[in-house]
This record gives C-alpha cells, sequence and structure tokens, in this order.
C-alpha cells in the first residue's frame, strides 16, 4: 500500500504542476523530446538490447553508430519510439484488446511480422523465469477480465490500480514477445489519461528491484513493491519537470551535496527513495536549486 503522506505528497507536486505547466508546454514538449531516447533505451536494455543510450540517440536521429549494430535492435529502437510518439497523440487512448494488438504491431512490425499484432495463437506458449504463462486459448478473457478490473476500480489509489495491472497483463503474458515494452508503454498510457508525465522504469538495478517483483506477484499475489516503484518513478519525473517549470538552475547531486556540506551518500539514498526532489538526466542524479 502506497501511504497516505505519499499520496499526500504526490497530489501536492501534482497541484504545482498543474498550475505550473499553464503556458509552457512548448517547455514540456521539449523535456519529453529529450528523454524519449532515455525511455526507449531503458525499456530495450530491460529485455536485453546491447543498444548503449547515446546508440539509441544516435540511432532516433538518423545518426550513424559507430559499431555494427543488427537490424533489429535497429528496429527496436525505432519502433519502440514510434509506438511511444503515437501515444503522445492519443491522450483518448482505449483500452481495448484491439487498440493493445495495435500498438503491438507497430512495436514488432519489421522484427517479426509472425507475431506482430496479434496475442499468442494455438500452440505458442511461453515462460518468464519459472513462470508459464497462461495458455493461449485463455488469453482473450484474461485480458477482457483484466481490462474491466482496470475500469472498475473507482475506489483504489491510482497508482496501485496501474502496478496491479502492470504485474498481472505481465504475468498474462500476452504476446510471444515484447510484452514487458508493451507493459511500460501501457503504463505511461495509464498515467497521461490522469493528467501525469510519464515515468521511466530503469534498466539498472531491474534484477533486484523490478524484476522480482513480478516474481512476489506470482507467488504471494501482493504488488505493494510495484506500488512503491512507480510511486518513486512518478514523483521522480514530477521533480525534474517542475524544477524546470520553476527555472531553477539544474545541478549534479553529487556537486550539491559537496557545496552543502552533505554527505553524497545520504543525499544518493535520499534521492533514491524519492525524498529529496532529485532526479535523473542520462542516468546522472541532478537537483534543481535557486542559486545563480
Amino acid at each position: 500500500m502506497i501511504s497516505e503522506v505519499t499520496q499526500q505528497y504526490i497530489a501536492a507536486l501534482r497541484n504545482e504542476y498543474e498550475i505550473l505547466r499553464e503556458g509552457k508546454g512548448s517547455l514540456l514538449q521539449i523535456i519529453g523530446e529529450v528523454e524519449l531516447a532515455e525511455q526507449v533505451y531503458n525499456s530495450n536494455a530491460i529485455e536485453n538490447s546491447t543498444l548503449s543510450l547515446k546508440e539509441t540517440e544516435q540511432i532516433l536521429l538518423e545518426q550513424s553508430v559507430m559499431r555494427s549494430v543488427s537490424t533489429r535492435e535497429l528496429f527496436e529502437a525505432k519502433n519502440l519510439a514510434r509506438v511511444i510518439s503515437y501515444l503522445e497523440e492519443k491522450p483518448g487512448f482505449l483500452f481495448t484488446i484491439e487498440n493493445i494488438e495495435l500498438l503491438y504491431q507497430m512495436l514488432l512490425g519489421g522484427i517479426n511480422d509472425s507475431y506482430a499484432g496479434r496475442i499468442r495463437a494455438a500452440g505458442e506458449y511461453v515462460r518468464v523465469g519459472r513462470h508459464i504463462a497462461p495458455p493461449p486459448e485463455h488469453i482473450p478473457d484474461l485480458l477482457t477480465e483484466l481490462l474491466a478490473d482496470y475500469h472498475s476500480s473507482h475506489d483504489q489509489y491510482f497508482l496501485e490500480n496501474i502496478a496491479r495491472f502492470h504485474v498481472k497483463f505481465e504475468s498474462i503474458h500476452p504476446f510471444c514477445d515484447g510484452n514487458g515494452r508493451i507493459g511500460r508503454v501501457l503504463v505511461n498510457q495509464q498515467l497521461a489519461a490522469l493528467g501525469y508525465p510519464p515515468i521511466i522504469i530503469r534498466n539498472k538495478g531491474k534484477k533486484s528491484n523490478y524484476y522480482p517483483l513480478f516474481q512476489v506477484f506470482q507467488d504471494e499475489g501482493t504488488y505493494n513493491g510495484m506500488s512503491l516503484l512507480l510511486s518513486r518513478a512518478l514523483c521522480e519525473s514530477l521533480h525534474k519537470r517542475l524544477a524546470y517549470l520553476r527555472g531553477m538552475k539544474i545541478v549534479r547531486l553529487a556537486n550539491y551535496a559537496r557545496e552543502q556540506g552533505l554527505s553524497e551518500t545520504a543525499q544518493l539514498n535520499a534521492a533514491k527513495r524519492q525524498t529529496i526532489p532529485a532526479f535523473r538526466e542520462r542516468g546522472i542524479w541532478m537537483i534543481g536549486t535557486n542559486g545563480s
């Protein structure tokens, strides 16, 4: 469960975000454009893409990459960026099985056209670690139930509802490939529908603070860990945008700690817990200051 204190904190950040964003759509668009490569890099890297952040940026900018990159990884970067950009123009995107399959077509097109655009068919079984996903014939009913459950959970805190959807979607594993990338795209679309900015689930630390959360759900039926991960990621996204909307000077957190005579380790730990308004850019922890 996300504590009442955290819920109130997120509400306060959201309120300030709504006020300060007025008339600054171009600034938020620039932040999103710069952040696109980070979103693509992290989501693909979670699925073991070998592309670096710099290489991802070069591919999205149609620039040459210094090493030989597989056609699959090129398509993975471009296709995921295309899906993200498409959804940014679709704030009213409807969560239906058909629309999710459309996103999957965009994601897998040119990579594996025999899978793209459809849920798993008869005989297509998958597993993730020791989790064996439900058989293909059950997927339509499971997805229908999942979508109905998500849309009807009006009394549940929104991040807990999204967290539950995410772990259930990944446990159903409706597609032969690309389930994680589609699942993380859906999280951001769920946030966008509620007026929140996108989050980045980071590749770094995935084996300790992301992958295990699905196993906990499959073993125990709980998703508290995923709720916490999403709440911290959302705070970080809001902190970043508020720092720019306030016109603050953006500095490295390590430099800020030294200048203020603070423990760098303590500040880093506070940043990870999001008890200070720090955020990452290109994987480096930053913070906004009022200094010149």
